[in-house]
């Protein structure tokens, strides 16, 4: 069962803007000032139209009205290019924005430990990673400026109704009363409504990413229609909740809508009194009347986009949380003293349930090769991921050096302790990319001779060399040829400490032999603990391990403990019988 990623609280995510904003202040004060300046510029246009009704009423000249004509397009004019140059400077501030969002994901979700990763699913990270972050883009370019534009403008329109009549601008406030309440309606529901929509997107990106990734493994137990039902609850699930954010729009933009014209009635009636009783001049009540009509422009624009802020803020919220979710060691972690692993006391479950390992014992010795073996479920894999430093005891220790594993920050596990499982992976990218994933910093010579040392001399054939792409689109490699590319990782890495969760138990006899070569030369001078599930290794190691229901139950070598009569006796007597040709 997946568990997915944190999400993050409101004040967290009111921080984190806070801190993008401060991040590039200059760029947000000269959004904020243009902004202004471009709304204090559209304010000219309905005073001047009050005061060319005024000319008229009052008989004024014809060369006086062509004057203020004029300087409302002159006014118009400058608003259009400062708004512009609003427009342009805020998008630039967006996307600078946007690729401190994007770097600081990825470093969040590099940090992820791989046990974080793997409760959660691919799926919920890569909808944070991909529909969030795009979402949030989005806001960053388009929306946000257009509402700070809007929000401004809004603000300025009501100062200068307030200015020609302080009666009627307490009019124009009134008449949105009713925005106010359909808003506040909206944000009470809103947020909650859109963290579960995309919550549900993330389960529906799930289950399709792991149903199309495991397609053989379904086919093959005949789980088809399994994973159809779970799909299509899945999809439902995900219907539902954008249902009820389309029922939330459609409740509260026909509310706005009709608001709109609620304080443009209110102002002409209120100052069509005012004329009548010669309080206010005529040309003051028209520009009143088209400061509030030029009103519904902004708070359109702003209202419009508060759906787009909430499903933005919502998606924010999920990629900020991945900050919440537990992070790798952070670098300068203390150093061991020595390769020595030594495991005490260790009880561990998963996701609280019943004890997978129960008080387990163990030490291995720098160069020592260590098998451990025993039936299916009694906890080796588990072992092997504790000792690996994927996973962390409930209770106990695994300390390299005295030095908890769990505490090694990636660069110093790496240089100590590697896992090599039965799955390998071919980045899209280079050979040398690749490969310098396990060793940023080496050269083209030792990457080469890290090929050369498992075998993979054909990656000196390929038409490119060390430059050639891999990957889909790119080369293809075959599953050997995987994994001594992922053995050669292996090597440039250099650890004291191999973990080989049977690296070779899904390979065809001809690439498991190859690979084995290939593992023989990884293994030289390591220290090797060995998931064997295939008995020849126990019979190789200097010492065994078994394991049975979550505890080592027997040590020593393979000759001692088959002359001791136990567990691991009655696994080789059946291991071998299995070999004997039939």
């Amino acid at each position: 069962m997946t568990a997915q990623l944190p999400v993050a609280e409101p004040d967290e995510t009111n921080r984190a803007m806070l801190g993008l904003i401060r991040a590039d202040r200059p760029a947000f004060a000269a959004v904020l000032g243009l902004n202004a300046l471009a709304a204090a510029a559209g304010l000219v246009g309905p005073w001047l139209v009050g005061r060319i009704v005024n000319q008229v009423q009052e008989g004024g000249s014809v060369r006086t009205v062509d004057r203020l004509a004029l300087a409302i397009l002159v006014s118009t004019l400058v608003q259009f290019l400062l708004a512009r140059y609003a427009r342009y400077v805020g998008h630039r501030f967006g996307e600078r924005t946007l690729a401190r969002v994007r770097e600081q994901f990825v470093d969040r979700a590099l940090a992820l430990p791989p046990s974080v990763v793997e409760r959660a699913g691919t799926g919920d990270l890569t909808a944070r990673g991909t529909s969030d972050v795009a979402m949030v883009g989005t806001t960053l370019r388009d929306a946000g400026p257009e509402v700070l534009i809007s929000v401004v403008q809004a603000l300025f329109i009501l100062g200068a109704v307030f200015a020609l009549n302080p009666l009627l601008g307490g009019c124009g406030v009134l008449g949105l009363v009713g925005i106010w309440f359909a808003l506040r309606w909206y944000l009470a529901r809103a947020r909650t409504a859109y963290l579960a929509e995309g919550a549900a997107n993330s389960a529906v990106t799930e289950i399709l990413a792991a149903t199309a990734s495991a397609a053989r493994t379904i086919e093959a137990f005949g789980l088809q229609q399994q994973r159809i039902k779970e799909s299509r609850d899945a999809i439902e699930v995900s219907r539902r909740a954008r249902m009820r954010t389309l029922f939330l729009r459609s409740v509260f933009f026909p509310a706005v809508e009709v608001s709109y014209i609620i304080p443009v009635v209110g102002v002409l009636m209120v100052g069509g009194l005012l004329h009548a009783h010669g309080a206010m001049s005529l040309g003051a009540v028209v520009s009143a009347a088209l400061y509030l009509r030029q009103l519904s422009e902004p708070l359109d624009t702003a209202l419009m986009r508060v759906e787009q802020l909430q499903s933005s803020s919502a998606s924010f919220a999920r990629v900020e949380g991945l900050g919440r979710a537990p992070q790798t060691a952070a670098a300068g972690s203390p150093t061991p003293a020595d390769d020595r692993i030594d495991v005490e006391g260790v009880h561990y479950s998963y996701d609280g349930g019943a004890d997978v390992l129960r008080g387990v014992d163990l030490t291995v010795r720098p160069g020592e090769r260590l098998a451990l073996v025993g039936p299916s479920g009694a906890g080796k894999t588990t072992l092997s991921r504790l000792l690996a430093g994927i996973d962390e005891p409930v209770t106990g220790s695994v300390t390299v050096g005295r030095v908890p594993i769990a505490a090694l920050d990636p660069e110093q596990l790496r240089r100590h302790v590697v896992l090599v499982t039965q799955e390998r992976h071919v980045f899209f990218g280079t050979v040398r990319e690749n490969l310098q994933i396990a060793a940023p910093a080496a050269g083209d010579d030792e990457l080469r001779a890290a090929l050369d040392g498992v075998g993979a001399g054909w990656a000196h054939e390929l038409p490119a060399g060390l430059d050639t792409m891999l990957g889909d689109g790119g080369h293809r490699i075959d599953g050997s040829q995987a994994q001594q590319l992922a053995l050669a990782r292996v090597v440039l890495a250099d650890p004291h400490t191999l973990i080989l969760d049977e690296a070779t138990a899904l390979l065809d006899p001809r690439t498991a032999r190859h690979t084995e070569r290939a593992l023989a030369a990884v293994m030289r001078g390591r220290t090797v603990i060995a998931i064997a599930h295939r008995l020849h290794t126990a019979h190789d190691a200097d010492r065994v391990a078994v394991m049975e229901n979550g505890r080592l139950t027997e040590m020593g070598t393979h000759d001692a403990l088959v002359a001791a009569d136990g567990a691991y006796a009655a696994l080789w007597r059946s291991w071998q019988s299995e070999q004997q040709p039939s």
